[in-house]
């Protein structure tokens, strides 16, 4: 089945910068979006960033600090996380969507376990 591995989350001050990525096993098409997602306590689970082979698109929040880039070769897509800000504290997920490139959680298929970024 398919399996995404986040990594490089951690604790940053206020300004700081994380670069977060994640790896999708068994995942043999050849289109499909990735994209990071996060959650707060309290909150719905929010789309950060998202992007495929055409479009990659940006929630207000992470719009002009934050950057999505994938390595298609290694099916691998990365987050870098600049002038991080206390409300960025989250716990971050990678998703998969065979079809919808969306920042809409309903869209994606597969999750992977999360990777947790505090700002203080």
């Amino acid at each position: 089945h398919v399996q995404l591995v986040e990594s490089g989350g951690g604790s940053v001050q206020e300004g700081g910068s994380l670069r977060l990525s994640c790896v999708a096993f068994r995942y043999t098409y050849v289109d499909y979006c990735m994209g990071w997602f996060r959650l707060v306590p309290g909150k719905e689970r929010e789309g950060v960033a998202v992007s495929d082979t055409v479009t990659t698109t940006y929630a207000e929040s992470a719009r002009g600090r934050f950057v999505i880039s994938r390595d298609n070769a290694k099916n691998t897509v990365y987050l870098e996380m600049n002038s991080l800000k206390l409300e960025d504290s989250a716990m971050y997920y990678c998703g998969l969507s065979g079809r919808y490139c969306v920042l809409d959680r309903g869209r994606f298929n597969y999750w992977g376990q999360g990777t947790q970024v505090t700002v203080s």
